[in-house]
C-alpha cells in the first residue's frame, strides 16, 4: 500500500513544499537583511491568494487561454507584494529599526491582525479559489497515475527558478552584494558608502512579492479562507526554524522536508498531518537548537 500512494505522496509533498519554501525564502531574506521576524508575512500569503483568485475569476471568462490566467498570477504577485511590501517598509519596518526585537515582532504582529481585518472587508468570509488555472493546463499520464500538470510542472519550476534567480542576484549583482554586505554587517557597510534605508526597501519589496507569490500560486489549488495568512506564517517559521535563521538554501532542504512527511502522513495517518512540520521542527531542534544549517559562532563575554 506505501509503494502504491509514495508517487502521489511525493508528488503532492514537492508541491506543497515548493509554496511553503517561496513564502519561507521571503520571510528569511528579510530577516537575514533586517533582523526582523516579519509576522505579517502570513499576511502577504493571503492577500496574494485572494487578490490572485479575483483577478482570474475576473478574467477567465473573457479568455479561453490557459497561459493568460498563469501568467497572471505572477504579474498580481508582483504588483500587490510591491505595494503592499513597499507601504509596509516605508510606514512601519524603518520607523521601528532601533527597536527592541521583541517590539519588532510585536509590531509586525499588529500589522497582521489589521491586514487580516483588511482582508475581511475586501472579499468577506467566502472562500475564494482560481482553480480554472488547473483546469485549464489539464493533467499528464505517468507511469498510469494522472497528476495535474499545474502541481507536477508550473509550481516546482517557478519554485525553482526563483531560488536560482535570488542566489544569482545576490551573489552576482552589485545590488545583491550590497544586500549580503548588510546582511554581514550593517554598521561597516553603511560606511563603506551602501544606503542601508534602500536596500531595506529593496529586500523588504522582494520579501513581499516571494510572499504574495506563494499565495498567488495556492489559489489554483486551495480555497482561501480567513486564517489561511496565520496558518502559513506558523508553517513558515516552522521551516525557518528547522533550516535556520537567514538561511535560504536551508529553507528549501527543510521545506522539502515538512512537505513530503506531511503529505506521506496524511495518506497513512491523516491524524498527525497537523502536527508533522512541528514534530520535525522538535526533533531538529532538540540535536541543532540552531537549526539544520547554522554554525554556531562563539560569542564575547
Amino acid at each position: 500500500m506505501f509503494l502504491n500512494i509514495l508517487p502521489l505522496a511525493l508528488v503532492d509533498g514537492i508541491a506543497y513544499a515548493c509554496l511553503l519554501f517561496l513564502v519561507s525564502m521571503g520571510l528569511t531574506l528579510i530577516f537575514g537583511v533586517m533582523g526582523i521576524l516579519n509576522v505579517a508575512h502570513g499576511a502577504f500569503y493571503a492577500f496574494g491568494g485572494y487578490a490572485a483568485a479575483s483577478f482570474i475569476m475576473m478574467i477567465a471568462p473573457s479568455t479561453e487561454s490557459a497561459w493568460i490566467p498563469l501568467i497572471s498570477l505572477f504579474l498580481v504577485a508582483i504588483v500587490v507584494g510591491t505595494v503592499l511590501g513597499g507601504l509596509m517598509e516605508v510606514l512601519l519596518i524603518r520607523r521601528a529599526q532601533g527597536y527592541d526585537p521583541i517590539l519588532k515582532l510585536l509590531l509586525t504582529f499588529g500589522a497582521l491582525l489589521m491586514l487580516e481585518d483588511i482582508q475581511r472587508m475586501i472579499w468577506g468570509a467566502q472562500p475564494y479559489s482560481a482553480s480554472e488555472v488547473v483546469n485549464r493546463l489539464g493533467n499528464i499520464e505517468l507511469g498510469g497515475i494522472t497528476y495535474t500538470t499545474y502541481q507536477l510542472v508550473v509550481v516546482p519550476v517557478t519554485a525553482l527558478v526563483a531560488y536560482v534567480s535570488l542566489e544569482y542576484f545576490l551573489r552576482h549583482t552589485n545590488l545583491g552584494k550590497q544586500i549580503v554586505a548588510i546582511t554581514h554587517h550593517r554598521e561597516v557597510a553603511t560606511s563603506q558608502g551602501i544606503n542601508a534605508s534602500k536596500i531595506g526597501l529593496i529586500t523588504f519589496i522582494i520579501g513581499a512579492i516571494l510572499g504574495v507569490l506563494g499565495g498567488a500560486l495556492a489559489a489554483p489549488t486551495t480555497s482561501l479562507v480567513p486564517g489561511a495568512g496565520a496558518d502559513m506564517i506558523v508553517l513558515s517559521f516552522a521551516v525557518v526554524a528547522t533550516a535556520g535563521l537567514g538561511q535560504i538554501t536551508g529553507a528549501l532542504v527543510a521545506a522539502l522536508l515538512i512537505g513530503i512527511i506531511r503529505s506521506i502522513s496524511v495518506y497513512m495517518a491523516p491524524e498527525f498531518e497537523v502536527a508533522v512540520p512541528y514534530i520535525i521542527m522538535g526533533l531538529v531542534l532538540l540535536v541543532r537548537p540552531h537549526g539544520l544549517f547554522t554554525v554556531a559562532q562563539a560569542r564575547t563575554i
